[in-house]
């Protein structure tokens, strides 16, 4: 008896999703819980598992679009193969043998009458001077081929969603260094202990996430968001975290992150990349956020110029460190300096605004017992 695969719903306002890839191939077998198929979201990515054991039957093609609640494949359980033209397919070598085939099409050229061979005679000769032999194909040809691939609904989302940021808003980007000594010389000292009580590493974003909430705190207006002819701000922290993922870039959301300590910040942007990667990230974990954080320095940026996530009205940029020479009360020293960047939206915070909370978060960051004193 087979049982339907249906998508599931992701969220209120989902209402369709697009079938990224099928995991496993039309009648294969397949364990309950084994992942089939890889679905896209407007929001996310997540895997569809198979119910029970079975053989797959795929009703709907990689690339389809469907509505939420729509039967996408059927897991046959009674262990024979689903019936469909996939079945049909596999059977057919088994009638008709390959070799036969070639023997038979290859009799009549070998068995042309003489007649036929005179006629063509006259045909071989050029009754004209021959035609300009064709230029031979460029080089560059070879390795020019093109790959068209559909976007997936998660980057369409979010390419609409960011085109529309720069369409809407005053955007404008301030940067600013940080010396990272401190806060290197902090984890240096207690990640051992840190690591051995909480069983996560102590890395660089919980002390972000501190200093952003800081300054803040100092700076409502990027806390803010326009709604209509009002401004609202919030009493609250959702701090954004953004992740690339092999399907796009994801913003899951520290929620309250105000209330979190050091250890449950990391544990949360830990388990948040790795559902990224599994693609068990849920949507609600996507949605609202007050402010952003994105940190390029992973990938070796040295220094970018973020984009806002609306509707909020900031975004940090983190970037590489590397060692500079700095002067350090009149004397030139080397220092692991970081660069930051806040993109702000300028209809809400002015410039004073941006530049003094950039500068708050520099001097967090320089001095991070300031931050858990809260002065």
């Amino acid at each position: 008896m087979p049982i339907e695969l249906t998508i599931p719903s992701v969220g209120e306002s989902i209402t369709e999703v697009q079938i990224a890839e099928w995991l496993k191939a039309e009648g294969e077998t397949v364990k309950k819980d084994e992942n089939v198929a890889v679905i896209d979201s407007e929001k996310t990515t997540f895997e569809l598992s198979a119910p029970e054991d079975g053989r797959l039957k795929i009703l709907r093609q990689a690339g389809d679009t469907v509505k939420i609640g729509a039967v996408v494949g059927q897991i046959e359980t009674n262990g024979e193969a689903p019936k469909g033209e996939a079945g049909k397919k596999r059977k057919e070598p088994e009638s008709q043998p390959a070799a036969p085939q070639k023997k038979e099409a290859a009799k009549p050229a070998e068995a042309k009458p003489k007649v036929e061979a005179k006629a063509e005679k006259p045909a071989e000769k050029p009754a004209a001077p021959a035609a300009p032999v064709p230029a031979a194909k460029s080089p560059y040809a070879a390795g020019r081929e093109q790959e068209v691939v559909p976007m997936t609904m998660l980057r369409k989302t979010a390419a609409k969603r960011l085109a529309e940021a720069k369409q809407q808003m005053a955007m404008l980007t301030t940067f600013n260094e940080a010396d990272m000594s401190a806060v290197q010389s902090l984890r240096a000292a207690h990640q051992e202990s840190f690591e051995k009580r909480y069983q996560v590493k102590l890395g660089f974003m919980s002390f972000f996430v501190k200093a952003v909430i800081d300054g803040l705190k100092q700076f409502p207006q990027l806390n803010a968001e326009i709604r209509d002819t009002d401004i609202i701000y919030h009493n609250f922290f959702d701090i954004g975290v953004a992740i690339a993922s092999e399907r796009g870039l994801v913003v899951p959301v520290l929620r309250n992150a105000e209330r979190m300590s050091f250890a449950e910040i990391e544990k949360a942007i830990g388990d948040f990349s790795k559902r990224s990667k599994e693609g068990k990230l849920k949507p609600d974990e996507l949605e609202g956020g007050t402010f952003t954080i994105t940190n390029g320095g992973v990938f070796g940026s040295l220094l970018s110029t973020p984009i806002i996530n609306p509707p909020q009205t900031g975004i940090l940029g983190m970037h590489s460190i590397q060692e500079r020479p700095v002067a350090v009360n009149g004397q030139v020293v080397i220092r692991p300096m970081m660069y930051v960047a806040l993109t702000y939206d300028h209809r809400i915070v002015d410039g004073r605004e941006a530049v003094l909370f950039l500068r708050r978060v520099k001097e967090g960051i320089e001095n991070p017992a300031r931050m858990l004193i809260e002065v």
